[in-house]
């Protein structure tokens, strides 16, 4: 494709529907997106939202962040830094990879903290994590608060 034609399809707009049915959400999961500040519209004359076509990217990495737990607030700020219109750049995407990065890296390790752990735990039989000798001897974590601090990723030892 020339670069004219790249150009012209990078203008191209489309309709509420069109972005839902290539971005396989739902058309209010776009509408949220759209409140949320993550993607944009315009409005035609008859009122009718239109998306530029690089939305479609965006709602791909929105969907890709969803997957992997990261939250909606974290895609926002990191969105803030790209060009609310026009395509943005593989140097834009790249500083939003990075972003995430940390992020990803702890969720991974509390996921394998979990994974190591969880088998054992289900597997005991004792269904008391508050007497569980495995993970919490002598219930030493309630100390720390509320949750699953122990899956969360907080030492005992701290």
């Amino acid at each position: 494709m020339s670069d004219a034609g790249a150009s012209l399809r990078a203008q191209e707009q489309l309709s509420v529907g069109q972005v839902a049915q290539r971005g396989d959400v739902s058309v209010s999961a776009l509408h949220f997106y759209e409140r949320q500040g993550l993607i944009f519209s315009s409005r035609t004359s008859g009122n009718q939202r239109r998306y530029p076509r690089s939305v479609l990217r965006r709602v791909a990495v929105i969907r890709a962040a969803q997957r992997a737990g990261i939250p909606l607030s974290l895609v926002r700020g990191v969105f803030a830094e790209l060009p609310d219109h026009g395509v943005p750049t593989q140097q834009d995407w790249q500083r939003l990879s990075e972003h995430w990065q940390s992020e990803l890296d702890a969720r991974i390790a509390a996921l394998q903290k979990l994974r190591g752990s969880l088998g054992g735990c289900i597997g005991c039989g004792c269904l008391s994590l508050a007497e569980c000798g495995f993970v919490n001897p002598d219930d030493q974590v309630a100390d720390l608060g509320p949750g699953a601090r122990v899956f969360d990723g907080i030492d005992r030892d701290e």
